[in-house]
């Protein structure tokens, strides 16, 4: 499981590799309500298979029909644009025809003669955790790649387009344990670049995460070293897993006095609280001890390693769009976030979240008291 752009990049080349024709299509503007945003991809091949998506579905049935007539590799003339634009949604009927929401539209770039040698180059940084900008210009189709200096994600004009691709975000797990095996590919997926430490041979040693299908780092060394050497900012999260406190400890130290987003850790109520009572020894401030986020993840009844994997990525999704909106990403923890429309869909299940959170955590309190915490 990769993220969006990597998925797109490597269908394109492995279409071309085996001699089919493809077109790249990128989403430039959204006005309405939109499942993906500026600068999403989707390839789409002359047979009609497609990768990624613009639209969640709406409009990628007319791309793939105009895909496969052939007509989009058409011999040009003099002066014609080699991008080329498509816009739904301009009116009611078509929003109708489209199957679009309410008031919203699109305009997408369509690349019918992308650069291969690009897109190489491209795919092979993002699989080093790099970050690069791509420019395109519509009349030329020249695509070039520099490496990314500007803080926004996408940015376009009538004529070119520029969208950063790779790992935005980084994401330091300390514990390769069997959470991590479910958290690594779910990260990566969002926009992650995943590192994992943990010291301890016996929990490494079977782990296979480098190379081109994994493509994350596994660190050796002890936690409070990784973390310092890291250079946690604004755009990385921190997350213990190991459930010891010789490591978690360790490494929650020094990852709260950071500008990391987001730092939290694996345990119940009561460890948490035994657990940040500890770290006050450690000259760490009450508002950096209370940066820390535990139990972590939302609190969705989760028990097996995959289901807290989920709830931990969940929460690293509020967290960052609680902070795009400027608004308080503790404030809203356990009510509905604030980026989310006032009149939506009721959730199925009606249970007491809360209350389902203090039951499981005192639950896992009294099977785990003649445990270690």
């Amino acid at each position: 499981m990769h993220s969006n752009e990597h998925e797109v990049l490597q269908q394109a080349l492995n279409w071309h590799a085996a001699g089919q024709r493809c077109v790249l299509v990128t989403v430039l503007r959204t006005f309405g309500a939109s499942p993906r945003p500026p600068g999403a991809m989707a390839v789409i091949s002359e047979q009609g298979l497609i990768t990624g998506s613009v639209s969640g579905g709406c409009v990628e049935d007319d791309l793939v029909h105009e895909v496969t007539s052939g007509t989009l590799w058409r011999e040009q003339a003099e002066g014609e644009p080699r991008v080329l634009m498509r816009v739904y949604g301009r009116d009611a009927a078509e929003r109708e025809r489209y199957r679009l929401p309410c008031g919203n539209a699109l305009r997408l770039a369509v690349e019918p003669f992308w650069d291969v040698a690009q897109a190489e180059q491209a795919l092979q940084a993002i699989r080093a955790q790099q970050l690069v900008c791509k420019h395109l210009d519509y009349a030329s189709g020249l695509a070039t790649l520099a490496p990314a200096q500007d803080a926004r994600d996408f940015s376009d004009d009538e004529h070119s387009f520029s969208a950063i691709l790779g790992p935005r975000h980084r994401l330091l797990i300390i514990g390769a344990t069997e959470v991590s095996r479910y958290l690594l590919p779910i990260a990566q997926s969002l926009g992650y670049a995943v590192s994992i430490c943990d010291p301890r041979s016996e929990y490494t040693g079977a782990w296979q995460v480098s190379g081109q299908e994994h493509g994350a780092t596994l660190l050796a060394g002890m936690p409070d070293d990784v973390v310092m050497a890291f250079g946690c900012d604004e755009r990385t999260a921190v997350v213990t897993v190991t459930h010891d406190p010789k490591l978690d400890d360790l490494a929650l130290m020094e990852a709260l006095r950071t500008p990391a987003f987001y730092v939290g850790a694996l345990g119940s109520s009561i460890t948490t609280a035994r657990r940040k009572a500890r770290l006050k020894q450690f000259d760490l401030s009450d508002d950096q001890v209370g940066q820390l986020r535990g139990p972590v993840g939302l609190p969705i009844g989760s028990r097996s390693p995959a289901e807290i994997a989920v709830s931990i990525a969940a929460e690293l999704i509020q967290v960052r769009r609680l902070l795009e909106t400027g608004e308080d990403p503790f404030a809203g923890r356990h009510a509905q976030p604030a980026w989310m429309p006032a009149q939506g869909l009721q959730p199925a299940c009606t249970l007491d979240a809360t209350a389902s959170r203090l039951t499981l955590a005192d639950a896992a309190a009294t099977i785990g008291s003649s445990a270690s915490t």
